[in-house]
């Protein structure tokens, strides 16, 4: 998300952090509405176009929004979604994304209320890099072949009695609803967003094998003093790497794997 809806999001975001503060651990119940409105909106294009209509007086999407949540919803919702209305959307997509990125802070917040949030986002990643070696489940979880409901109890039924109710609720969000998603973007979203909420930086790094302690102490200190934030190491393994390691952070890639390194000495040899 880029521009006027990233701009109009950030603005939104200041006054659901006050009532997700204020909610603490009860933040789930703000999440599970939100992920209601969500449905309501990927199942009426004629109410996103409503919402997110920049011709249309904010005062008439906001009495809309009451309209339709008022007594059904919880105050912080309602405001939400008329502060989301009141905005400016680039299309109608982006509001949806928007909404539904704000149920994910819901559920994170009630998990940084718990104090289990550094627990969930490590197991958002463990569940990903789980996922890779079983090809079967990881389709099953987001096969629109299947109901939205068998999805999301798959999920659960994984997860359940093994993880933070927080991560099974997320997982099992999206699987619920994976829009064209596959479950390797989904988890490594939600994982973004739970770093965000710690304020650090996300390093994925992909490495012939496991880092020491050390190694990773001293790459996460070179990173930190680069970005100038705490950084954490998800570390992936692949034994195709030649040696080295590549880190990715948001877009930007360091390379500094062998095969890296030769592929910049054939583009510096081609000219």
């Amino acid at each position: 998300m880029r521009g006027t809806s990233a701009a109009s999001l950030e603005a939104v975001r200041v006054g659901f952090e006050a009532s997700l503060r204020a909610a603490g651990e009860q933040s789930v119940v703000l999440a599970d509405q939100l992920y209601a409105v969500v449905d309501a909106l990927l199942s009426s294009a004629s109410l996103r176009r409503a919402l997110s209509d920049p011709s249309r007086a904010a005062q008439d999407k906001a009495a809309l929004v009451r309209q339709l949540l008022e007594g059904k919803a919880e105050p912080a919702v309602v405001d939400v979604m008329v502060d989301f209305a009141g905005a400016r959307w680039s299309d109608d997509d982006d509001l949806v994304d928007g909404v539904e990125e704000f149920a994910a802070h819901a559920v994170l917040a009630a998990a940084e209320a718990r104090g289990v949030l550094p627990e969930v986002e490590d197991e958002l990643f463990r569940i990903d890099r789980m996922l890779i070696g079983q090809r079967e489940v990881r389709r099953a979880l987001v096969d629109r072949t299947a109901s939205r409901e068998a999805r999301a109890t798959l999920a659960r039924t994984l997860l359940e009695g093994k993880a933070q109710p927080e991560t099974v609720q997320l997982v099992a969000r999206g699987a619920y609803e994976p829009r064209g998603r596959t479950m390797s973007a989904m988890l490594g979203r939600m994982g973004r967003l739970a770093a965000r909420r710690r304020h650090l930086l996300v390093a994925t790094v992909t490495a012939a094998a496991p880092l020491s302690p050390a190694q990773a102490e001293r790459l996460e200190a070179m990173l930190e003093k680069t970005y100038g934030r705490p950084v954490r190491l998800a570390v992936a393994v692949d034994p195709q790497v030649l040696g080295g390691v590549r880190v990715k952070i948001g877009a930007q890639v360091v390379d500094a794997t062998v095969e890296g390194r030769l592929d910049d000495v054939r583009r510096k040899l081609a000219g």
